[in-house]
């Protein structure tokens, strides 16, 4: 799977340690940055991230910085991504369930990085139940769409 990756300066060393679970997994990364930990401005990488996922270059993306709320913003600013910020894996599990949620944000200061790794493994192998859930996330593209 192409899954989007990237971080801001506070979720660098997060990020790389996904990157390489990701990778180890046998997942080919993209890594939209930042590539250092100078101070930077997140928006920028979140939404280059934001649109592979919603072009479809990715199927999946997982973005990073220091509590993942700048981020998971960034990226749900670009039609067609779901991003949620999750923190525990029953979340991970559940917004990919029942949001089709295509994009994960990680705070590097609130999950450690093995709890972020499992948070990243259960938003991998979970998938979308459709039925009740497919008229909600239909809904939630009407609100995108300005229809709501």
């Amino acid at each position: 799977m192409n899954i989007a990756l990237a971080c801001d300066h506070g979720g660098y060393d997060l990020m790389h340690a996904v990157k390489d679970h990701l990778e180890a997994l046998g997942h080919t990364c993209v890594d939209f940055g930042t590539w250092s930990k100078e101070s930077c401005h997140y928006p920028e990488f979140g939404a280059r991230a934001a649109h592979a996922v919603a072009d479809g270059s990715c199927e999946l993306g997982i973005v990073v910085c220091t509590t993942g709320i700048g981020m998971s913003i960034a990226a749900n600013k670009v039609p067609g991504i779901r991003c949620a910020l999750c923190s525990d894996c029953y979340s991970a599990e559940m917004t990919r369930r029942h949001n089709n949620a295509n994009m994960l944000a990680l705070g590097a200061g609130v999950v450690g990085t093995g709890l972020a790794l499992k948070i990243v493994d259960t938003f991998l192998r979970s998938s979308f139940e459709g039925g009740r859930h497919a008229v909600r996330v239909d809904m939630l593209t009407a609100i995108e769409n300005g229809e709501m």
